[in-house]
């Protein structure tokens, strides 16, 4: 690893599994002082205690990012340890996938409150952080293509996701004369926890809402011709992390080329 973060401090949300585990750890490769999070401390732990066996610097820290005093005391929680605060990527993220008529209130308030005002909280207070320490920062808010794209079965889901970009663009706007950037991530299909409808021939034996999910169907329409990886998410969001890229109030979409093919499918 080239030490592209060497020093700074940063916290990512719903680090304890999926892409957050996996940018957590490459962000502590990239020589950064990391906060796990998790609502089960234990769960947070698990992703530290692997960073440190790896040889890098890391602790946990338990908080339900959709509670204002949980993200306080969470960005609290890492200046105390560190001394500062550089970097919040604002990861953590549910969703419930039921045809519309289906989804209940409850349904669209839990995504609402951990994917939307978690990321709102997230920023709003680790961007007031950044601000008093006066170094400027940088705010990274997880999306989806799916923010831009409407699919069967996961209205609330795709609706966060939306705002989160309208939202990145906003604060954005407010944040930069403090020099804290905010940029939002948005991934395709790369295989996590969250993405955890099956593959191949499985999928043929599901009713809705799998239906376009196999692995034939996200060949066909990625233009790269495969998911994406951890790996390549990873990169993307320590190239925002790191910043020194004059970028703020963008939107980096990481799908293979899913939203730039006009014509939908290659088979």
């Amino acid at each position: 690893m080239t030490g592209r973060l060497e020093g700074d401090t940063a916290i990512v949300t719903g680090s304890s599994t999926g892409l957050g585990e996996g940018i957590a750890r490459r962000f502590a490769a990239e020589g950064a002082n990391v906060v796990t999070n998790s609502r089960s401390l234990e769960r947070a732990e698990s992703t530290a205690e692997a960073i440190r066996e790896a040889g890098g610097t890391a602790v946990a820290a338990e908080a339900d990012v959709s509670e204002k005093a949980d993200v306080e005391a969470l960005v609290d929680a890492a200046i105390d340890e560190f001394g500062s605060l550089d970097v919040m990527v604002n990861n953590a993220g549910t969703t419930v996938e039921k045809p519309l008529f289906e989804q209940t209130p409850e349904d669209w308030r839990h995504v609402l409150d951990i994917n939307l005002t978690g990321t709102f909280f997230g920023s709003q207070v680790a961007g007031k952080g950044m601000v008093e320490q006066g170094a400027g920062g940088q705010i990274v808010n997880l999306s989806s293509m799916f923010g831009s794209i409407g699919v069967q079965g996961r209205a609330p889901y795709n609706a966060t996701k939306g705002a989160i970009e309208n939202l990145t663009r906003n604060l954005a706007v407010e944040l930069a004369e403090h020099d804290v950037c905010v940029n939002a991530l948005a991934p395709g299909y790369v295989r996590t926890d969250l993405a955890a409808a099956p593959w191949g021939e499985e999928a043929k034996e599901h009713e809705w809402p799998y239906y376009g999910y196999s692995e034939e169907h996200v060949r066909n329409r990625t233009p790269l011709g495969r998911f994406g990886t951890l790996e390549e998410v990873n990169e993307c969001a320590t190239f925002l992390a790191a910043g020194g890229h004059y970028t703020t109030g963008e939107v980096l979409h990481n799908d293979g080329g899913w939203l730039a093919f006009g014509w939908g499918s290659k088979g």
